[in-house]
């Protein structure tokens, strides 16, 4: 647990078949490739011995699956407001499939017919932050990119197109903190894989 102010864990799920091939992965509820099931067990090599005062996973199968082969299975409580981006129309296409038909198509600035919209997602986002922050202590987040990406954002202040700024890996540890103190909110880590085997492969 931090000594001084609380920080949020945040912890993408490890790699589908989806997330090799590019594929917008939404509510499809997909598994965990083998790859993705090796590398959640090393993000919770990374996370063990730390404290956490509230575990929260998205209930999709791919984040929730990550946080069992961490450790966190039993600690951990569903949160429906974690769930990925909702894509509508887009679900399973590719970016250049989607450009193909609508050129110049940004998800954080036009978000997804029969989907959400950015503006959807950052009310989710929002809910989450007020939660976390009502805890004042340190948390865990098992979720999916986008997601976690707009999540950031809202953290920070920024409206949920910011969010196109942080690019984020599969099986990836990133954590929010505070500059000081309450009143500034900060990235203390991002995008962390180092923990991941073939990171230290020559």
């Amino acid at each position: 647990m931090s000594e001084t102010l609380p920080v949020v864990y945040l912890a993408r799920h490890g790699e589908t078949a989806w997330t090799l091939s590019g594929q917008h992965t939404g509510m499809t509820d997909l598994p965990l490739t083998k790859h993705g099931e090796l590398t959640a067990r090393q993000l919770g090599e990374e996370l063990r011995g730390r404290q956490f005062a509230r575990i929260f996973t998205s209930p999709l199968q791919r984040a929730a699956r990550t946080c069992a082969l961490a450790g966190f299975g039993d600690q951990s409580q569903v949160d429906h407001d974690l769930v990925e981006w909702n894509y509508g129309e887009y679900e399973g296409l590719r970016t250049a499939e989607i450009h193909a038909k609508r050129p110049g198509w940004q998800i954080f600035r036009d978000g997804c017919p029969g989907g959400e919209s950015p503006g959807e997602v950052g009310a989710r986002a929002d809910r989450v932050v007020e939660r976390v922050r009502a805890v004042q202590r340190d948390v865990l987040i098992f979720s999916s990119g986008h997601f976690l990406r707009v999540l950031t954002a809202r953290w920070l202040g920024l409206e949920p197109r910011a969010g196109k700024c942080f690019l984020l890996s599969t099986a990836s540890l990133s954590v929010l903190s505070y500059e000081h103190d309450l009143s500034q909110p900060a990235i203390q880590l991002w995008n962390d894989l180092h923990h991941l085997a073939w990171n230290h492969a020559t």
